[in-house]
């Protein structure tokens, strides 16, 4: 069929099974220019199939030649429908860590769910014994708890009072006004309950449990600040709940681990284009400013080029320079102070008018669109292509 891209507000209705394929591959050199990374061999990698979950995959595949174990939670195609982009990702992934000789499985279904965490540990008992490295990058906006049945919503909402301020239609350009009511009756403890730390301490059990961890394990959860502009809505809001949760469950985890010298960690990264922070209010806005500001002084950075430096600087170089509350900073260079100075300055100026020429939309689109696998470089998007590919580990 001729795929092409259809879309829903904040989100892509279809995805482009070859521009997958192509993005994969594209990380997958880019890691490779950087030189070996002497990391972690048996990596597992829960959210693995889109993002900083799917960078940190390749970049344990092809920067340290680690054999990975990948789970995630995405639709694979029918006659006429496409697969969700992380299907494809996947299969792409595999297809490559194939050629290239590395074990590379992955497991598709409800990483919440105690049957998946039972799955995941089988598995890595037959075929790798142990893992020494653990990612964690969820990011689902429910969650079922494998307890007590309860599904939860996480909501994105500010805390004690309205907030108001400009945001974008990154697909018209238009800059608005936007209000959000705040949080009311159980929004905070919900959100927390699907975004916050619980989860990843379950798995880290389960894991441990089971003796699947190697000596001196690391696992690192992705986590987010931003600037003060976003602050209201994301850091001290219910999102931001979350996050301080998922922070402390660091230092929970790290005690849990003490008896085989293993460490857990949260990483701040940068932000980026992804599904999530698409849906974000007042974020897209934020940036296309960024993504101005930092390709003109040379530091802009995707999903792949974060991880590569968190992985060959921070967790594997020496020196993983932590802030004062224990955490790893890689939006270090997004939250320099001549970066953010700038964007406080175009912030006030920006208008429909004006924001092509102040900020970088036209980068955020096609961010945007390549996370769906269009309007990406080398593709022949008017080409017949089959929408039924399979994961070669998910025969």
């Amino acid at each position: 069929m001729i795929i092409e891209p259809r879309t829903r507000g904040f989100i892509c209705l279809t995805s482009h099974p070859t521009g997958c394929a192509q993005n994969v591959k594209d990380q997958i050199a880019y890691v490779q220019s950087k030189g070996k990374i002497e990391g972690a061999k048996k990596v597992l990698v829960i959210g693995a199939s889109t993002g900083f979950g799917l960078a940190s995959r390749i970049t344990s595949a092809f920067g340290s030649d680690a054999a990975t174990i990948g789970v995630f939670f995405d639709k694979a195609a029918s006659e006429g429908r496409p697969a969700s982009p992380g299907f494809y990702n996947t299969a792409a992934f595999e297809e490559e860590a194939q050629k290239a000789g590395l074990y590379a499985k992955s497991i598709n279904g409800d990483a919440f769910s105690n049957e998946i965490k039972e799955e995941v540990v089988n598995l890595i008992k037959e075929d790798l014994g142990q893992v020494d490295l653990v990612i964690y990058s969820l990011a689902s906006p429910v969650r079922t708890h494998p307890e007590s049945g309860k599904r939860f919503k996480s909501v994105l909402k500010p805390i004690g009072e309205v907030f108001t301020n400009k945001t974008v239609d990154f697909h018209t350009g238009k800059v608005s006004e936007i209000s959000i009511k705040p949080a009311e009756g159980d929004d905070v403890e919900n959100t927390v309950t699907v975004m916050g730390g619980e989860d990843w301490r379950m798995w880290m059990d389960a894991l441990k449990n089971a003796n699947v961890l190697a000596e001196g394990v690391t696992t690192v959860a992705y986590s987010y600040i931003g600037p003060e502009v976003t602050k209201p809505v994301y850091r001290n809001g219910t999102i931001g709940a979350a996050k301080d949760h998922l922070e402390a469950t660091a230092f929970t985890i790290s005690e849990d681990l003490e008896a085989i010298g293993g460490k857990a960690y949260v990483s701040v990264n940068k932000a980026l284009v992804t599904q999530a922070s698409s849906a974000i209010p007042v974020i897209p806005l934020y940036i296309s400013l960024l993504f101005k500001v930092m390709k003109e002084k040379g530091i802009h950075e995707g999903c792949i080029e974060q991880i590569e430096r968190l992985y060959s600087e921070r967790l594997f170089g020496g020196d993983l320079s932590l802030d004062e509350k224990g955490r790893i900073r890689i939006d270090d260079w997004e939250m320099r102070d001549d970066v953010q100075e700038e964007i406080t300055k175009l912030w006030e100026q920006a208008t429909s008018e004006n924001i092509n020429e102040i900020g970088d939309l036209e980068g955020y689109s096609l961010e945007f669109f390549k996370l769906f696998g269009f309007k990406v470089d080398g593709v022949n998007y008017e080409a017949d292509v089959n929408e039924l590919v399979k994961i070669p580990s998910i025969q």
